[in-house]
């Protein structure tokens, strides 16, 4: 099983934002920091942001930040919904199988449970967990972002 470049895009802007939590990000910084396409990060922080993971804001000065705490964001649920489908093979797909032996092959029933321990595993961290080395994660990211990729947010203390 692979995770589509979306869901990978989606945990690393949150990781992204989670570890530039001072200020406003742009896309182009994101982008610039992973070397990632800039057109398919806005479709991934459109879809952020309708789930209500990341704030935007338009125009001049705008940008994205987190909109939960990063120990509120679950890393299953992220998963979960920006993965489109997880049929992992023929006979998991609503449409009728061709499989021959679908009748009485056990795989579908192994698969399921893999597929739902992988989710179990997943749903037990949350972002605060993958921002642990934010030390280093910032280092990473930071030498690629400039100051004039943030735009300063006022202090508001019932986000931290």
């Amino acid at each position: 099983m692979r995770l589509t470049t979306f869901s990978d895009y989606s945990l690393r802007v949150l990781m992204y934002l989670g570890v530039h939590d001072e200020g406003l990000c742009t896309i182009g910084a994101v982008a610039k920091a992973y070397g990632v396409s800039e057109n398919h990060l806005v479709k991934v922080v459109h879809h952020l942001a309708q789930r209500g993971y990341v704030e935007t804001t338009r125009g001049k000065g705008g940008g994205m930040r987190l909109a939960r705490l990063p120990q509120e964001i679950n890393v299953g649920d992220v998963v979960r919904s920006t993965e489109d489908n997880l049929a992992l093979a023929e006979c998991f797909d609503p449409t009728p199988s061709t499989c021959r032996i679908e009748s009485a092959c056990l795989l579908k029933g192994v698969l399921a449970s893999a597929v739902d321990a992988f989710f179990a595993t997943l749903d037990r961290y949350t972002l605060a967990d993958l921002l642990v080395s934010r030390p280093k994660l910032a280092k990473l990211l930071l030498p690629v972002a400039t100051r004039s990729d943030r735009a300063p947010l006022p202090t508001d203390p019932s986000r931290h």
